[in-house]
């Protein structure tokens, strides 16, 4: 095939979860081989589902997906299988082929030094799990560069990642020859090379295709959704005028009836011609995080902590004076896989040493990986059980308001968490945090997965935040939204 033809084409392609929620409805469109493009959408439209749909994971039930012949394709997704996280890393890359790699470790080193993860003593035989969340991305794009695809799928490839390893990725996607797909919220990122936007609307279930940089075909989307609600305004005007033309001639009776009639079939006509102005930029609701009544004094105490020194990769103990009360908030700083996850959870769940949380202090803990969720739960399961744990009973009317704050709706509460995005998840997460009601805060990335229209909304929460807080997040302009009274550099 010549550089520049269609290397996949959806044609009319339809797909459903189960019978009452349609994802995808008659999409087409196509991406020409070399062509770098991203998936936009709301969490949860379905842009996952069109990664595994070019995979081939799973089937459409109506349309057909014609893929050039002979291409290899390989994705790199949002996070590791837990059932993956037992396996050394050569067993985990192993299982990117279908056959047995004999000479695999070099090419293991060799992709390894591509995505700026190198230099680990015995890595070939570390177990995944060992790596800390930054790390276990760079693994995860590793593991789809290693198979040299025609087509390259990356599920929001700079999660986890520190500046550093969002910039090497940059700059490995901007000199990349051949197909890349990619699905983020990072629009700085996105912007550096996108060449063209596949915009999934997750109300008509349709997907627009659009040329330019990121940043334009925003700009290009922003400025049809003002042009189309003006002229939404100005039918609207003209059909309550007919309507009330129509009304007054009825009343008249006589001839005048048969102007009313055709004043109302004009106002059909001008009805039919309101476009449905895309929902796109809905937003949660501004919220609160309550904290916990009737606590005083110091909540948080840490005298010393360990880290892995990035060098030797060994852990080694540090000293540190840091004092958390009411309004203190602390961010935790320092490159990928210094320690930082393994501190907030070992603190989360009383078991660091030199570090405790007083007794009797309630913690909301979020998690880079969700794994504080009991996936088997279904959404309206997960949150009722906070709520009864904190107040004892079960208000289901709060409940659910909070649950529509978070975009969380009737056709979304009865799900398993299991089924939910990414994104969708890191709601849950923050609805649980606003009725469990916390005297301390620890957050572990809370940006990742999350549609940055959402994220001055979360920022402002967290700013206002009344308890102690503990914050890890590797983008700047999030944090920058928050205040910050102490920072604990771990690098330092």
């Amino acid at each position: 095939m010549a550089h520049g033809e269609a290397i996949i084409r959806f044609d009319k392609v339809s797909f459903n979860y189960g019978h009452n929620k349609p994802i995808l409805d008659e999409v087409s469109f196509s991406v020409r081989r070399g062509m770098k493009a991203t998936i936009v959408g709301q969490n949860g439209a379905g842009k996952s589902t069109i990664f595994s749909l070019i995979t081939g994971e799973k089937k459409p039930e109506e349309g057909q997906i014609h893929l050039a012949p002979k291409i290899a394709i390989a994705i790199s997704r949002q996070v590791i299988p837990r059932s993956e996280l037992e396996l050394t890393v050569r067993e985990f890359f192993q299982k990117c082929f279908s056959e047995k790699v004999y000479d695999i470790d070099p090419r293991i080193d060799d992709v390894l030094e591509v995505v700026n993860l190198k230099g680990h003593e015995k890595v070939h035989d570390r177990v995944i799990k060992t790596f800390s969340g930054g790390q276990q991305a760079r693994l995860l794009l590793a593991s789809a560069l290693i198979q040299e695809p025609d087509i390259l799928l990356l599920d929001e490839p700079t999660n986890n990642l520190d500046k550093a390893g969002i910039a090497h990725l940059t700059d490995f996607l901007v000199k990349y020859k051949k197909t890349v797909i990619v699905i983020s919220h990072d629009a700085e990122f996105l912007n550096a090379f996108t060449e063209s936007v596949l915009y999934l609307d997750v109300y008509t279930k349709k997907v627009e295709y659009y040329v330019g940089n990121y940043f334009n075909v925003i700009k290009d989307i922003s400025a049809r959704v003002e042009k189309e609600n003006m002229k939404n305004a100005q039918l609207a005007k003209e059909i309550q005028a007919k309507k009330d033309q129509a009304n007054v001639f009825a009343h008249k009776g006589g001839g005048l009836r048969l102007v009313a009639r055709r004043m109302r079939e004009k106002a059909e006509e001008l009805e039919e011609e309101m476009v449905e102005v895309r929902k796109e930029d809905k937003t949660i609701r501004p919220f609160i995080i309550p904290c916990q009544e009737d606590i005083n004094g110091e909540l948080v105490n840490i005298t010393s902590l360990s880290i892995v020194n990035p060098k030797t990769h060994k852990i080694v103990a540090r000293k540190a004076l840091v004092s958390l009360k009411k309004k203190t908030h602390l961010l935790l700083s320092g490159p990928n896989g210094i320690g930082k996850s393994t501190l907030l959870e070992s603190l989360a769940k009383g078991e660091a040493k030199g570090a405790k949380i007083t007794p009797g202090i309630r913690v909301g803990y979020y998690r880079q990986d969700f794994s504080t969720l009991n996936f088997e739960d279904t959404v309206r399961e997960s949150l009722t059980k906070v709520l009864k744990e904190v107040t004892g009973k079960i208000d289901e009317e709060y409940m659910r308001s909070v649950a529509a704050s978070f975009l969380i709706t009737s056709d979304v509460i009865n799900t398993k968490i299991g089924d939910l995005s990414e994104g969708q998840k890191g709601l849950v997460a923050f609805a649980r945090l606003v009725l469990e009601r916390p005297g301390i805060l620890i957050l572990d990335e809370p940006t990742n997965h999350i549609n940055f229209r959402h994220l001055p909304i979360i920022a402002k929460a967290l700013d206002q935040y009344e308890g102690a807080m503990i914050l890890v997040s590797h983008v700047p302009d999030f944090v920058a939204q928050i205040r910050i009274d102490e920072t604990l550099d771990l690098e330092k």
